[in-house]
């Protein structure tokens, strides 16, 4: 009989683990290939791990909630449409045991040695998964400690989350401890040797009142916060603004969007505009296209530009559009329209956000003329793009300077100072609006 294991598969760039949202498929049903057989969720995107090929589920190694690690196993498949029996489990064995059991040898409940990985069961029955072992065996944490870890997961399973936070106060009760005298020496009173503290940032006290509603962050808006927190945290951010003159585009496009799609069948927006100017910028000032690895410098050959979408739930994510410099306008159009449309559905795979090497953020969107936006690690910079306004501003023409009244635009560019300079990030964001402003009015629409 052929029963493989099913692996959690690799979901992009710089995704370590994700999350079992639900287990789709029954252990002893049989599934077809491609369908689905458990939903994952990442700090970047909801997914589906599928059938490699039809068979039947023989067991579930993970559980609902449960934090798995990219290339763990989550399950075991029969290929040959037969479920082989699995192996009972330490729970099972126990309800045929005798009334009496004979007591626990001291080795089933030792503390783990360092590497070695405790019973998928323990003697409650309590599932643990791959993870939470691994995290068990690293610490040495035996099954006897870890029976005694409250559980916040499906049906009381630990997550990892549960396992780090039992490591935490473990290390904080064994931050106290007596050193005794020598045997030969008078017994002095002990000694109590406090290891110092992990500085922690105090927490601001929060006043909660009787009309105040308080509301559970959902599991996308955590990982936001966690993104955001070690992108600051992870680069010194500097941001240079620019305002760029766009009247030829807001022009050109007011001229063209019909005859555009009629013709393509894609309607024309300014981001499509305005991302061919930014990938032509990045042409000219490739240090702004790159990743930081400890203290070497990654400098991405591919132009995969990130844009920012603001989902109907009021949550972020980043879809790519893959190697931009090689779009035209019409491409880029494409492009940008399939995946904000998919964005908002939620049809969005792990793809579709993976292997970005900058990024826009088109805060105009909701009539902001100007941001500070923070890096999407590991990126080193991404650009904010602000409302278009009418203003007054300065043309300079063979006659003299005259007012006119402008279409007008706030560019915003954060950048890494570790690798980034203010002369390469702020030349690249006045590029960018030097070719905004140099707009060809009489191109083509292709």
């Amino acid at each position: 009989m052929a029963t493989i294991e099913i692996l959690l598969p690799k979901m992009g760039e710089s995704v370590a683990e994700a999350t079992i949202t639900k287990l789709v498929a029954s252990v002893g049903e049989t599934i077809d290939a491609d369908e689905p057989l458990v939903e994952i969720a990442t700090d970047k995107v909801d997914s589906e791990v599928p059938a490699p090929e039809e068979g039947v589920v023989v067991e579930w190694l993970v559980a609902e909630g449960d934090v798995v690690a990219v290339g763990a196993p989550i399950a075991r498949f029969s290929t040959d449409g037969e479920a082989s029996p699995a192996p009972p489990s330490p729970k099972l064995e126990t309800a045929s045991a005798p009334a009496v059991m004979p007591p626990a040898s001291p080795a089933e409940f030792a503390p783990a040695v360092p590497g070695e990985m405790p019973a998928r069961t323990g003697e409650s029955g309590r599932f643990y998964s791959p993870l939470v072992r691994s995290i068990a065996a690293k610490e040495g944490i035996g099954m006897a400690e870890l029976e005694t870890v409250a559980g916040t997961g499906a049906e009381g399973r630990v997550t990892k989350k549960d396992i780090l936070a039992h490591l935490a106060s473990r290390s904080s009760a064994a931050a106290v401890t007596p050193v005794p005298a020598p045997a030969t020496a008078p017994a002095p009173a002990p000694v109590l040797v406090s290891a110092p503290a992990p500085q922690q940032p105090a927490k601001a006290a929060v006043s909660v009142s009787g009309g105040d509603e308080i509301v559970e962050m959902d599991r996308m808006r955590k990982m936001i916060a966690d993104h955001m927190v070690r992108s600051v945290q992870t680069s010194p951010h500097v941001t240079s603004f620019v305002e760029a003159d766009v009247t030829k585009i807001v022009h050109w496009r007011q001229k063209n969007k019909k005859a555009f799609e009629e013709k393509y069948g894609e309607k024309l927006t300014f981001t499509p505009m305005l991302a061919e100017a930014i990938v032509r910028a990045i042409q000219d000032f490739p240090g702004v296209n790159a990743s930081v690895d400890g203290d070497k410098i990654i400098m991405r050959k591919q132009i995969n530009l990130g844009m920012a979408a603001a989902l109907p739930s009021g949550n972020l994510i980043v879809p790519v559009i893959k190697n931009a410099d090689q779009l035209n306008l019409v491409g880029l159009a494409k492009s940008v329209n399939d995946l904000a449309a998919r964005a908002r559905a939620g049809k969005l795979g792990p793809d579709d956000i993976a292997g970005g090497t900058y990024t826009m953020s088109n805060v105009g969107t909701f009539g902001n003329v100007m941001g500070t936006p923070i890096i999407n690690q590991p990126q080193v910079a991404i650009l904010a793009l602000g409302a278009i306004r009418k203003k007054p501003a300065v043309i300079e023409t063979p006659e003299g300077d005259v007012i006119a009244v402008r279409h007008m635009m706030f560019l915003s560019h954060s950048y890494d100072h570790r690798v980034v300079d203010g002369m390469l990030g702020g030349s690249f964001v006045r590029r960018v609006a030097d070719y905004l402003e140099a707009f060809d009015t009489q191109r083509p629409i292709h």
